[in-house]
């Protein structure tokens, strides 16, 4: 049997439960037929099948990024300007660079910036600096974590909002004594200032963005990526590129509910997770009643250490976004409707929180294979953990966080803390599923730097995330793989490289399994294979 598609020479790391590894194997209509030795699947080339001959390089199954924001990421790609502390080291420079972007702009249109990390690029702006940078333009960046931003006077004015308006409930204008605007917002505040930029966007634009986010997953490795928070804009345009034949990878939907009514819409439809097929499929349904660490804003038992932002509640133990009567009958009328349930939870409170909710849908709808997720799931103490275990909890781990925020973890929760932070290793020996995933585009979007964290407890700038709780290179990559599918129902079809699931495959340009952990930060792709096709070669 001739196949369409033959990898040759690798060190295959199948990521099956029995830890096979090969040199070669084989796929037809995008699924693979059989693995082995290179000779065994050389019988499988004929005049029509692609070959890839992987030169002793280390391939994987492709990474599953089962928790991301590929829909808000493809409008920034296109319309907004990124301010990462690759980019923006100061103050100064945050500030020139929006003096720059916003001469380019027409008068009256919003400029719009993301990924600020002000504890790496100076600091956060003062409300004077950014007017005068802004020339006269709506105004507002997007912090790094998503739940904060800052914004302009003029683009208070744009939103309607006044030195007399009330705190919108479960968000803060953040303000001096004297009750004058610092220029940050907070949550649900911030959310103001985001639906009146994203308003305009279109589903044609989603589409085209989500080209340049393809380019950017397939170039890092990921072959799937879950859309956490998805809105039904985003729904419609990855349906058009369903039908177009636009998709290059495979797109999962977590439904947001925070547009209304998407999921009330989806439980009178009668649509359950799974709905869909293997390029555009239905995980399940979210909520995000919880905050930011780096931001000093995610739910803790104690308050905040460290440097307190100006404007900031004190104590500050953070905020949570909803009533958690309200949640646990939104969350168990999903349940009940055979919609998976995911409910963000950062902090201890934060956790704790989700699990009230879950536990409480469970109870009144009990299902043994439940995997609900608590997403993000970050400082997860022994209480917390053992409440994980015993539910039956996913620990759906932003790892993506571990590299990225790791300093400002440190710095507001202190030092000893780290020792609960995303603790994969204790995780893993009392048996609670802990995927990884990126958050992209709050973080960036390879997933390499990630799992050196999880490996090394350090991040890449030195900070020290506890060595007690690192794991091996392949446990780390079994959350990136087999342990993301099983936490979207997807175990079936990939995750590992066997004989009936999809052909997605990545070669790596180093081995980051057996050779050097203090390496895998750097590691690049040379090649990504979706469904037997290669679409990225380096």
């Amino acid at each position: 049997m001739n196949a369409d598609f033959v990898l040759l020479g690798g060190r295959v790391a199948t990521m099956d439960g029995a830890g096979t590894e090969c040199t070669a194997l084989a796929a037809l209509n995008g699924r693979i037929v059989a693995l082995g030795d290179d000779h065994a699947m050389r019988e499988h080339v004929g005049p029509g099948t692609t070959v890839l001959h992987a030169e002793g390089r280390r391939v994987l199954p492709g990474i599953v990024d089962s928790h991301a924001h590929p829909d808000a990421y493809a409008i920034r790609l296109r319309t907004w300007t990124l301010v990462s502390p690759d980019r923006v080291h100061s103050r100064d420079e945050l500030l020139a660079t929006i003096s720059r972007r916003c001469a380019e702009l027409p008068r009256g249109r919003w400029a719009a910036f993301y990924r600020l990390n002000e504890r790496q690029s100076g600091g956060y702006p003062t409300l004077d600096e950014l007017d005068a940078a802004s020339a006269g333009r709506p105004l507002f960046i997007l912090r790094t974590d998503g739940h904060l931003g800052l914004a302009n006077r003029v683009a208070f004015a744009a939103c309607g909002i006044t030195a007399e308006t009330q705190d919108p409930p479960f968000g803060r204008f953040d303000r001096l004594p004297d009750g004058t605007f610092t220029g940050l917002v907070r949550e649900t505040a911030a959310h103001i200032f985001l639906n009146a930029i994203h308003g305009q966007d279109s589903e044609a634009e989603i589409a085209e963005g989500m080209e340049l986010v393809q380019d950017q997953c397939l170039a890092a490795g990921i072959t799937s990526v879950a859309n956490s928070l998805c809105p039904t804009k985003a729904i419609c345009a990855y349906q058009a590129m369903r039908r177009d034949g636009r998709w290059r990878m495979r797109m999962g939907i977590i439904a947001s509910g925070r547009d209304e009514p998407l999921v009330p819409h989806l439980i009178g439809a009668g649509i359950r997770s799974g709905f869909g097929d293997e390029w555009l499929r239905l995980i399940g349904v979210e909520w995000c009643p919880d905050c930011s660490t780096s931001g000093r804003t995610a739910a803790y038992w104690e308050p905040y250490v460290g440097t307190p932002v100006q404007g900031e509640p004190a104590p500050n133990t953070g905020m949570l976004l909803y009533e958690k009567e309200d949640l646990t009958q939104r969350a168990a009328a999903a349940h009940a409707a055979g919609l998976q349930v995911m409910i963000e939870g950062v902090g201890d409170r934060g956790i704790d929180f989700a699990l009230d909710v879950m536990e409480a849908a469970l109870a009144a709808y009990p299902m043994e294979d439940h995997r609900m997720r608590v997403e993000h799931c970050c400082y997860v103490t022994p209480p917390i953990l053992e409440r994980l275990r015993r539910g039956g909890f996913v620990d759906s781990s932003a790892t993506g966080f571990m590299d990225e925020l790791g300093e400002a973890y440190a710095a507001n929760r202190g030092k000893a803390a780290m020792r609960w932070m995303w603790p994969h290793r204790s995780l893993i020996d009392a048996g609670v599923p802990a995927p990884g995933h990126s958050d992209f585009a709050v973080c960036r979007v390879s997933p390499w730097t990630a799992i050196a964290a999880m490996v090394n407890r350090r991040t890449t700038t030195g900070t020290d995330l506890d060595i007690r709780e690192a794991i091996t290179p392949r446990e780390a990559a079994r959350a990136y793989t087999w342990l993301a599918a099983w936490a979207q129902r997807e175990e079936e079809e990939k995750g590992s490289l066997e004989a009936g699931k999809l052909a997605d495959l990545i070669v790596l340009d180093r081995d980051v399994l057996d050779g050097d952990p203090a390496a895998i930060a750097g590691t690049q792709v040379s090649a990504t294979v979706v469904g037997g096709v290669v679409r990225h070669q380096a």
